[in-house]
């Protein structure tokens, strides 16, 4: 099990991790040896995540997440497979993270008096600034 926060768990058999080979310079070792892993987590098949988070989830704009619900993250930053693994699951857990939290919903507001009053104060005088440019006539 994979712990996302206190309420949250993910079990490892929804994870798909396949070992491939990185990308970049790494001599001859990068020719024969699967370092980078990429993880496949199949946000609508999910049971261990509530139906509010996977909708979040899959509302966020986040180019690992495909329009089939499928997040895909690669990692490939170390030469361990190991570390590779770890930080691709720390990279799922960030991204379920961000769709857990509510974003509080904006509640309009109007502008004060006084605010007003200076905005049409401000109007007006560089109206005038800009009436004083005009052309001076003999």
């Amino acid at each position: 099990m994979i712990s996302i926060n206190d309420d949250i768990a993910i079990a490892e058999s929804e994870l798909q991790l396949t070992a491939i080979r990185a990308q970049g310079p790494g001599g001859q070792n990068v020719n024969k040896v699967s370092s980078a892993i990429q993880l496949r987590f199949d946000v609508n098949a999910s049971m261990s995540l509530p139906e509010e988070t996977k909708t979040r989830l899959l509302q966020l704009s986040d180019r690992r997440i495909s329009k089939d619900g499928i997040v895909t993250i690669k990692a490939q930053q170390f030469r361990s497979q190991d570390k590779n693994k770890e930080a691709a699951i720390n990279r799922l857990k960030d991204l379920i993270l961000r769709a857990i939290i509510k974003q509080k919903p904006r509640r309009p507001t109007k502008p004060s008096k006084r605010i007003k009053a200076k905005r049409l104060d401000d109007k007006s005088r560089r109206a005038r600034l800009k009436q004083s440019r005009g052309k001076v006539i003999d």
